[in-house]
């Protein structure tokens, strides 16, 4: 643009001149450049050596047009960069006239980030599956353990101590009084192929006319499996009263004979997962008796005069 503007000043003085002199050769002079340096300005501002002094006011003009010029460049130039560097928002500005900023370093990287999030979604799947397959199997295992149920058969109660008679109970009042001692043998078998069982039971009670006259307690124990244990339980009662319900017992020279009921319940808990999966059973167990005291025989129970529930 500068070097247009130089065309044009001496070609608007060219044609001045002719009727002067004879036409003289036409120089240009070139504008340094924005970037150029201080050094480079001052020698474009010596003037050209093919000067004629015989023409002052061309030699002057282009001079002073061409320093005006230069002199502008220069003002603008140094203006821009270094009012550009003192600002009052105390920014700085680097040399090509932009500002410096902070640049604000995040830390962590964000693909690591997804690999951890990954890895923590793909272990509590791994879990939950795990969790699943585990209560599932066990599920199963418990389904299987269900049909073994421990087998109870009631044998035989021997009689060792058996008085009826008339007395008072502990408050006085006159009342028949019954007296049992015996032991209790049964069998119990567990058929189960993969686990044991813990065998217990409630009170086994002699019972006439709803009144226990006799109880036993069969002690906990464990029993391996697909194996038969023979068990014996003391059952003992002593000067039982039986107010109204002994008014029907008639004592003779002979003896007395006294209708009974044993009733107890078994109860069996299979491990078969550890403490995790466990199988558990009850077994009711009502068997009718006679006790006739002039006999000293065990009384055995039948097959089928037993009930199990």
């Amino acid at each position: 643009m500068l070097s247009t503007k130089s065309e044009s000043d001496i070609t608007s003085l060219a044609p001045s001149s002719p009727s002067r002199s004879p036409k003289r050769p036409v120089y240009y002079v070139q504008s340094p450049s924005r970037d150029s340096h201080d050094g480079d300005k001052s020698s474009s501002m010596q003037p050209s050596p093919m000067e004629s002094p015989s023409h002052p006011s061309f030699g002057r003009h282009s001079r002073n047009s061409s320093a005006s010029r230069f002199s502008g460049i220069f003002r603008s130039s140094s203006g821009r960069k270094g009012g550009g560097r003192k600002r009052n928002d105390n920014k700085e500005w680097n040399d090509k006239g932009w500002p410096e900023c902070n640049v604000i370093m995040e830390e962590g990287n964000y693909d690591d980030e997804d690999k951890a999030f990954t890895r923590r979604f793909q272990a509590l799947i791994a879990l939950l599956s795990f969790v699943f397959l585990f209560s599932v199997f066990c599920l199963i295992i418990w389904g299987a353990s269900r049909p073994y149920k421990a087998e109870i058969i009631v044998k035989s109660l021997a009689v060792s101590n058996f008085y009826v008679g008339e007395g008072t109970d502990s408050s006085g009042v006159l009342t028949k009084l019954l007296t049992v001692n015996g032991s209790l043998r049964m069998s119990v078998y567990n058929p189960a192929t993969i686990f044991g069982i813990h065998v217990s039971s409630t009170p086994i009670n002699l019972v006439y006319s709803e009144i226990p006259v006799a109880t036993g307690q069969l002690k906990k124990y464990y029993q391996p499996r697909k194996s038969r244990r023979t068990v014996s339980v003391i059952v003992e009662g002593n000067k039982v009263p039986l107010y109204g319900a002994g008014s029907s017992l008639e004592v003779s020279q002979t003896g007395v004979v006294v209708p009974l009921k044993l009733k107890f319940e078994i109860k069996s808990r299979g491990n078969v997962v550890g403490k995790l999966v466990r199988t558990k059973h009850r077994r009711q167990i009502s068997c009718p008796l006679v006790i006739d005291s002039s006999s000293s025989k065990p009384i055995k129970f039948k097959k089928n005069i037993c009930t199990y529930n």
